[in-house]
């Protein structure tokens, strides 16, 4: 069999380096303003809808406007969001990180562009309005368009579209946690799924230029500041294990409640542009009793480090609350990502363990940061499936060795519990239940998403059951195959036949009696993967593929074809991983 060889030559070494250095740059100075101008836009919409803290705060004597408000706000914002996403995104549903996955994974066509714009506007729309979503998810995806816009230039450097949506992501992921390293390895571990060298230096450079822009020239705010002087008793990092299999939980739990809730709603008669109005109206009435479950809760997670800021009770409650209205929120459709909250969720959860242990007084530990931290690394790292970003964002922000090795327990443990509960992340079983399953490896995953149309042969001669076997065994010998289809009068397949069936036969024999009665055949719906697996358990060559309504032939595809097509497959993926610059 021919291999399957994949020019790369087409620059010299240095012309590479450098147009890769440039792309790097420029998707990173890009990429790095709209997601600041992203962070404003909702922040303002927040302040002027009165969801900021601080604006509610100065409005406590005017209770009947903030009410209103409280309410209002969400159901009139998903009202609008609901009909944005309906009437302008082709996909009728926000995009996010599993779209970039897909895309990047299977070279597809991105989104329509105005598809794209209008699921960003709802992102903002539903922030603005205080919608319990959070930006990273927007964010990310805002890095795919970029990357994607700047891949159409065609520099023909190969793989160039995912390098290019890579480092938009990694651009995106350091401006939003002022954390580069961490930008860089998650747009390997979560979009690209390997560390390319090709790709290394792009994303590098963008993750830099996004931390550049973030922390020195608009000098924005860190996520969270924490002073930590040290785990102080050794027996804590049991209590981080501890932490991390209750992160699992509580990750899994979060995951498949966002699963049913989008199930529920699709079947709960609701027409699609009202469910976040719906699910809007339900927020702003929890609202009014816990207004902390508005929008992004950057502030509650700011004070989820500072021993003593809530009570326990308190905490107890917001911690359901604020996972009721997110799964309602992203059950009903509001555009926008699931690792904001879950951070928040976690972060709360792990306050709460710290605080339990201060009440509890058994035994000594180092206060509540180190809780508050495992507890957020360990219930958001399953849901986005970057165990080694998460361990990364951690240090960044926290510039803290011990604080860092304590997250990194209760990462550990996270990620063993809920890849066997559940799987790698969220957006994997998405794209499971899409017919992209990277469970099976990045090139079963492939050749499992592909429709077996996609190699058929419209053009093959057609034999009937009253054909000579002379006749056959000349016309297949005249195109160089073994083996054909046999139709029957209503042009349905009946059987195959093999030149080898026909040996030692007088030529005059008719087809009928030679042939094998056909019993493999695909149809349209029939992916690769099984049509290379059914070949591989039969001694067939060739299988006919049929209408699934009508079981009228559409073609043939032979058992030579699979397999180019799963060598085609390996050998890109092959050379993505290994490929030098």
């Amino acid at each position: 069999m021919k291999r399957i060889n994949i020019k790369t030559d087409l620059y010299s070494v240095p012309t590479t380096i450098l147009l890769l250095a440039i792309v790097g740059v420029g998707i990173g100075v890009v990429v790095s303003l709209l997601a600041i101008a992203f962070y404003e836009a909702f922040n303002w919409l927040n302040k002027e809808f009165l969801i900021d803290p601080h604006e509610r705060i100065q409005l406590v004597n005017r209770p009947l406007l903030l009410s209103l408000a409280t309410v209002g706000v969400p159901a009139v914002g998903g009202l609008l969001v609901g009909f944005i996403i309906y009437y302008f995104v082709s996909a009728r549903r926000p995009l996010g990180p599993s779209d970039t996955i897909l895309l990047v994974q299977t070279r597809g066509t991105p989104q329509p562009f105005g598809s794209s714009i209008a699921s960003t506007f709802a992102a903002v729309l539903s922030l603005g309005c205080g919608a319990s979503v959070g930006h990273y998810g927007p964010l990310v995806y805002l890095g795919t368009l970029v990357g994607s816009l700047v891949s159409a230039l065609k520099l023909k450097i190969p793989n160039l579209q995912a390098i290019c949506i890579a480092s938009g992501v990694a651009a995106a992921i350091s401006v939003a946690f002022n954390a580069p390293i961490a930008g860089m390895v998650f747009a390997h571990e979560v979009i690209l799924r390997h560390f390319s060298v090709k790709a290394f230096a792009p994303t590098t450079v963008a993750a830099a230029i996004g931390f550049i822009f973030a922390n020195v020239i608009f000098d924005r705010p860190p996520l969270f500041l924490v002073v930590f002087e040290g785990v102080q008793y050794s027996y804590e990092f049991i209590l981080f294990a501890v932490i991390g299999i209750l992160g699992a939980l509580l990750a899994v739990g979060y995951a498949k409640g966002i699963l049913l809730c989008q199930s529920y709603a699709s079947r709960s008669g609701i027409p699609e542009v009202f469910r976040p109005m719906v699910a809007g109206l339900i927020l702003g009435m929890v609202a009014l009793q816990f207004p902390e479950v508005l929008g992004v809760g950057q502030e509650s997670l700011r004070f989820a480090t500072i021993g003593g800021a809530f009570e326990l009770g308190e905490l107890t409650i917001l911690i359901v609350a604020k996972i009721f209205v997110t799964i309602l929120c992203l059950g009903f459709g509001f555009a926008g990502g699931v690792f904001g909250p879950i951070l928040l969720i976690g972060i709360l959860c792990g306050a709460l363990f710290g605080g339990i242990l201060d009440q509890l007084q058994i035994f000594g530990h180092s206060g509540v940061v180190p809780y508050a931290i495992c507890g957020m690394m360990a219930a958001a790292t399953p849901v986005i499936g970057a165990p080694l970003a998460m361990i990364l964002i951690v240090f960044e922000l926290t510039r803290n060795y011990d604080l860092t090795t304590a997250a990194m327990v209760a990462v550990v443990f996270s990620n063993l519990l809920a890849s066997r509960m559940f799987g790698r992340s969220l957006f994997d079983v998405q794209l499971a239940s899409r017919g992209f399953d990277l469970s099976l490896g990045r090139v079963n995953a492939l050749i499992s998403y592909g429709s077996v149309t996609e190699i058929m042969r419209t053009e093959y001669p057609i034999f009937r059951t009253h054909d000579k076997i002379g006749k056959v065994a000349y016309q297949l010998a005249h195109i160089g195959r073994t083996a054909g289809v046999v139709v029957g009068p209503n042009e349905r397949p009946v059987g195959v036949v093999h030149v080898r069936d026909c040996t030692g036969r007088p030529p005059t024999t008719s087809l009928k009696d030679v042939m094998n009665p056909e019993t493999m055949r695909f149809s349209q719906n029939t992916n690769v993967g099984q049509a290379l697996e059914a070949f591989r358990q039969s001694d067939y060559e060739v299988a006919p593929i049929v209408s699934a309504k009508t079981q009228k032939l559409l073609g043939i595809v032979y058992e030579s074809d699979v397999i180019s097509k799963y060598r085609e497959i390996a050998d890109r993926i092959r050379q993505e991983e290994h490929d030098p610059i």
